[in-house]
């Protein structure tokens, strides 16, 4: 019943708060943390238990030389006074109250990082150098690398020592169920080691972890990830860690430890909510891609004159089209189109991109004009500051401007990805890697921004290039369009943006 009940407040909190997935899998963490994601038993046995048994498990080693033991090396008590002291290995006492961050279930326990697992960061980079290693032999020791921990797999990765560096190096062995943990560009990544590993070492950007009880080796996992990202939010860098903390700043992190059995419990429960949640960002997916092919379709009807209904009243296109012609004195006249791909209303004309736009490709001005000291013309080379639909701003500005884009014209991106649309509301520079597609006075601005989106597929099959995919202007100014009246433009316009901002507010409360 608690389950079912929690499971069913969690689907309705997304639904209410409308909160992200990634928020989410936060707030049921930190609810797992603090004892309150699943119900105690009064018959499992009390936390201390276990922590007993895991400071005993660290004598043992200690006395057997495995390990050393810690100079700060500690263990939390709950005094009479209801507050929370930690007694030093050289008998101090001090009541650590203010360290405790939250309440816990009285059978819980408090412990520092360092006294329930073994820490060791990989050897210096100049103890493993490329020249130590060896052929793959039935003698040689494997070094276990970042990618190990990264991809979740002990069998990838070819560097080897031989067993007498390994002497040498023997004190960065790893072995089955220790924990590795990257070290260095991506940062906090864990595996644990399975039980059939090749022998091997730890390299420098790694680090290993060895619990002194393996039964709590998920639920460890599970805070250990919680408070790397928590100091990472911390100090401002979001969920991505620039750099594990120090040993003396790891190992003094404070760790709720539940009963053996409340932590199974906890992480049976956490797997059933992953399952929940990971569906439900499926279902986003599946909503998401749902919302594209109906803009797509959206788009599609539009070009074929389906979109909304002609009015008998409004000027057919041909009319328009003439009439465009002959305002452009110096264009010369296209040869008849004689093909048309599909049917269109009988208002329609068919007719090619340069009949109705004055087609403008790029050319990037000499290298050394361009500069980021907010001089001359802005420029742009390429989609690198392309917005949802208009044009960014950039930092660079030429003052030896070559081809412009005038305020209004939209631009085309030529070369790869081809055939991606922005819109610029000012007057820019434009490089080789885009076209300005300037609209004439009887062509709705945004009607040609819709209709150009959906030949993006069209000039990708017709781009060309082993180095880089490219388009000509060339296929741009012959490709063949369908011309609606302008009115009808008009309303085809306020249509598709009815349409696509319900759908984008669906989209935007998912």
């Amino acid at each position: 019943m608690y389950r079912k009940y929690t499971l069913l407040c969690m689907k309705q909190f997304v639904i209410r708060k409308q909160m992200n997935t990634k928020q989410l899998r936060q707030k049921i963490l930190d609810l797992a943390i603090r004892g309150k994601l699943v119900p105690q038993d009064p018959n499992d046995e009390p936390a201390s238990v276990l922590v007993a048994k895991i400071r005993a498990e660290k004598e043992r080693l200690i006395k057997e030389k495995k390990i050393k033991r810690d100079k700060n090396e500690s263990f939390i008590f709950y005094g009479e006074d209801k507050s929370h002291y930690e007694k030093f290995v050289d008998g101090t006492v001090k009541c650590i109250e203010d360290e405790i961050p939250f309440e816990i279930p009285e059978n819980w326990e408090w412990c520092r990082l360092g006294n329930i697992a073994f820490y060791k960061k990989g050897p210096f980079g100049s103890s493993i150098t490329k020249s130590m290693f060896i052929p793959k032999s039935d003698v040689a020791i494997k070094v276990y690398e970042q990618k190990n921990a990264i991809y979740k797999d002990a069998l990838i990765g070819n560097y080897y020592i031989s067993p007498e560096r390994f002497n040498e190096l023997k004190g960065f062995e790893v072995f089955p169920h220790d924990i590795i943990v990257s070290c260095a560009g991506t940062i906090g990544e864990s595996y644990i080691m399975p039980s059939n590993i090749r022998k091997g070492i730890i390299n420098q950007a790694l680090m290993r972890i060895k619990l002194y009880d393996n039964r709590m080796i998920d639920f460890y996992l599970m805070y250990f990830d919680f408070v790397l990202k928590n100091e990472a939010i911390k100090k401002g860098n979001g969920t991505a860690m620039k750099n594990i903390p120090s040993f003396d700043v790891l190992k003094q992190f404070l760790m709720p430890i539940p009963p053996i059995n409340e932590q199974f419990r906890i992480l049976s429960f956490l797997k059933t909510i992953e399952n929940l949640v990971s569906s439900v960002e499926m279902n986003k997916d599946d909503i998401n891609m749902l919302i594209k092919q109906a803009k797509a379709k959206v788009l599609d009807l539009a070009i074929h004159g389906k979109l909304v209904p002609q009015n008998p009243n409004d000027e057919p296109a041909s009319v328009l089209l003439e009439r465009i012609k002959a305002e452009q004195k110096t264009k010369k006249q296209t040869a008849d189109i004689s093909h048309y791909p599909f049917v269109v209303p009988e208002s329609w004309a068919w007719c090619k991109l340069e009949d109705v736009f004055q087609i403008t490709m790029g050319q990037s001005p000499d290298g050394t004009s361009v500069t980021n000291n907010d001089s001359g013309v802005e420029f742009h080379q390429g989609k690198i500051n392309f917005g949802e639909m208009y044009l960014e701003n950039s930092n660079l500005y030429t003052d030896e401007p070559t081809r412009i884009a005038e305020a209004n014209s939209l631009l085309l991106c030529v070369r790869a990805p081809v055939g991606i649309l922005n819109i610029t509301t000012r007057k820019i520079c434009i490089g080789r890697g885009l076209c300005a597609i300037q609209t004439l006075n009887k062509i709705d601005l945004f009607f040609a921004y819709y209709w150009l989106k959906t030949l993006e597929s069209t000039f990708n099959l017709k781009a060309t290039g082993s180095t880089f995919t490219a388009i000509s202007g060339d296929i741009i100014k012959n490709e063949i369009i369908p011309l609606p009246p302008l009115y009808e433009q008009k309303r085809i316009v306020n249509k598709i943006e009815s349409i696509f901002k319900t759908l984008d507010s669906i989209q935007n409360h998912l």
